[in-house]
């Protein structure tokens, strides 16, 4: 067991080595996120086994986490066979109107930050007493977790709040410019439309799909708008967003996003002011004296969570797996996305997906009476996370360092969307920073117009790096004695998504995967994805004819690995790639796997 108390460490995994072997995919990002928290890397283990990553040093008992595409016999051998089982390429295509794979290595990225969650919850358990030595973590669970609020949506009681059909951004402007646009009130939309001369019927009808657009994947609005765009220059159109208080972004292309990026880490973690934190067990500080054990390293931890849609609401989903106590702060009357449909037993499916299993209290943070309560709560508390809009905290007087004065302890955790990084950034809502930071381009194979994905990659991967942060900022309050501040963004969940083909671009090479990337294949009464390495071969064969599963047999005869693609997500339930792992709810609404297994 560690000291808590190493008062020289910077950063949370300093004095600690690596060695890492496996799928490069995945072992890549381990390895990155482990060097920016201080670890050296000892270079591959002679006789680690496939998938392995050991973590040692600094007073703890070596840390060990395997990486896997998936179980044993499910048929699933690397990113296309993922994507194409959990669902990701069904939902990726509904803006298309057919599945298509991500050119982004999106499982294998997740698998990644997930792996170095478990490692880094491992050592706060040891640090506190008890934690797992063991990890797993498989992009088939990680792919799961990705889709889970539209699994949830599709085993609902009810349809879902908008029509699912082919449809969406970005717009063209008349010069042939692709560009996002963004708001989140109905009035802006409105005035924006009428500034362009658009019919009224074809806004009015426009409203809902686009309003819904992150929960179903697809908006289907008239294409009359598309047509009123492609017949105005840009400059006209930057005006009508500024006068009609919506926002625009031109899509970037992975180029330009190479030349600007500075390279940071995802985020930033920062000592607090005030007193060293208590050492040891943080029973003076938590809200139980709950025993942490291997499977729930952080049992007798306090997260209060002020987070609105996915991204923060997922960073605390994943500390609640792994043993934290979970309390959300709600406006008066509660959470309004608890009503979204579709619902399962009155609830919010999609609600459920992120929140089942937390505690909720009402405060009304507008009032004096609320902030005081909300600093009460805090100091008794080991992390408050909030996603809310910049400068909210520090207005409202909960800003990190307010937080401090009340308790030194604390891990305070700000999941944003542009992290102050950038000069010009627009409103950070998972779709604009898609499109300022060229993720439409790159989850697009070469010869496609760039497009951002309607599936929320980056509210997901932004809660994957926030749990992450947090754990950080957990060990290093462990290592050092002080409370934390920790920053994530959805723009640092954008670069760790197109790190790899910002390298290719930085060295001049294509950045953009070659056309037909992950296009899965048409059979009799499906579609069949093969893996990556086999796709060239498995092109040749004419499958349209066969079923989907005799398609499968005749590839495998060949000796090229393939596997269907989910279509129908409700079906997860029942598919034998994933037998056992999907369950339902108290309510009844599907639930995934926890992403990673700790002994």
């Amino acid at each position: 067991m560690a000291s808590p108390a190493t008062t020289q460490t910077v950063r949370p995994l300093d004095t600690m080595g690596f060695h890492a072997s496996g799928p490069p995919q995945i072992t890549d990002v381990v390895a990155e996120h482990l060097r920016l928290l201080g670890a050296r890397s000892d270079g591959p283990a002679a006789d680690a086994p496939p998938g392995r990553v050991t973590l040692c040093g600094g007073g703890f008992e070596p840390g060990h986490a395997t990486v896997t595409w998936a179980e044993p016999g499910s048929g699933l051998v690397d990113e296309a066979t993922v994507q194409a089982a959990t669902g990701m390429m069904a939902v990726h295509g509904r803006r298309d109107g057919s599945p298509r794979g991500l050119a982004a290595d999106y499982a294998a990225t997740a698998t990644g930050i997930l792996a170095v969650q478990g490692l880094l919850a491992g050592l706060v358990g040891q640090a506190r007493g008890t934690g797992p030595t063991h990890i797993t973590a498989g992009a088939d669970r990680a792919g799961l977790l990705a889709v889970s609020q539209y699994l949830a949506a599709a085993g609902a009681d009810e349809g879902e709040a908008a029509e699912l059909a082919p449809g969406g951004p970005p717009f063209t402007s008349a010069e042939g410019v692709l560009f996002e646009l963004e708001t989140l009130d109905p009035g802006a939309w409105a005035a924006f439309w009428r500034a362009l001369g658009a019919p009224a019927d074809a806004m009015r009808a426009g409203w809902r799909p686009f309003q819904f657009r992150y929960a179903t994947a697809c908006a289907p609005f008239p294409r009359a708008l598309h047509s009123v765009t492609r017949s105005h220059p840009l400059p006209r159109i930057r005006q009508a967003a500024a006068l009609s208080g919506a926002e625009v972004c031109v899509l970037r292309t992975l180029a330009e996003r190479a030349l600007e990026t500075d390279g940071a880490a995802p985020w930033s973690l920062r000592p607090l002011p005030g007193g060293p934190a208590p050492s040891g067990p943080r029973t003076t500080v938590s809200r139980t004296t709950v025993t942490p054990s291997a499977g729930r390293p952080l049992a007798g931890l306090t997260v209060l969570e002020a987070g609105r849609r996915i991204q923060a609401p997922l960073a605390a989903h994943l500390l609640g797996l792994l043993g934290a106590e979970i309390i959300r702060i709600e406006p008066p009357g509660g959470d309004p996305l608890r009503g979204m449909p579709p619902a399962c037993s009155g609830i919010s499916a999609r609600w459920l997906a992120l929140n089942r299993g937390k505690q909720a209290v009402e405060v009304d943070i507008k009032a004096e009476s609320g902030r005081r309560r909300l600093r009460e709560m805090a100091a008794e508390a080991d992390v408050f996370l909030h996603n809310w809009a910049p400068g909210k905290a520090a207005e409202l007087g909960l800003d990190a360092d307010d937080l401090a004065r009340v308790n030194p302890a604390l891990v305070h955790a700000y999941t944003s969307g542009w992290a102050d990084r950038l000069q010009d950034a627009p409103m950070g809502t998972d779709f604009m920073v898609q499109a300022r930071t060229a993720v439409g381009e790159a989850v697009r194979p070469e010869g496609e117009p760039p497009a951002p994905s309607l599936m929320t990659l980056l509210d997901v991967l932004g809660g994957l790096h926030g749990a992450e942060a947090v754990l950080a900022g957990l060990l290093l309050r462990e290592r050092t004695g002080h409370g934390v501040r920790v920053d994530s963004s959805l723009l640092g969940a954008a670069d760790t998504l197109t790190g790899p083909a910002l390298r290719r671009a930085a060295r001049g090479q294509d950045a953009r995967r070659p056309a037909g990337f992950r296009h899965p294949l048409p059979t009799a009464d499906g579609w069949l994805a093969p893996a990556d390495a086999c796709a060239g071969a498995a092109a040749a064969y004419d499958l349209r004819d066969l079923s989907t599963s005799d398609a499968v047999a005749l590839l495998s005869a060949h000796g090229l690995a393939a596997t269907a693609v989910t279509t129908d997500l409700s079906a997860l339930h029942h598919d034998a790639r994933f037998a056992g792992q999907i369950g339902r709810d108290a309510h009844g609404a599907p639930a995934v796997p926890a992403p990673w297994s700790l002994v």
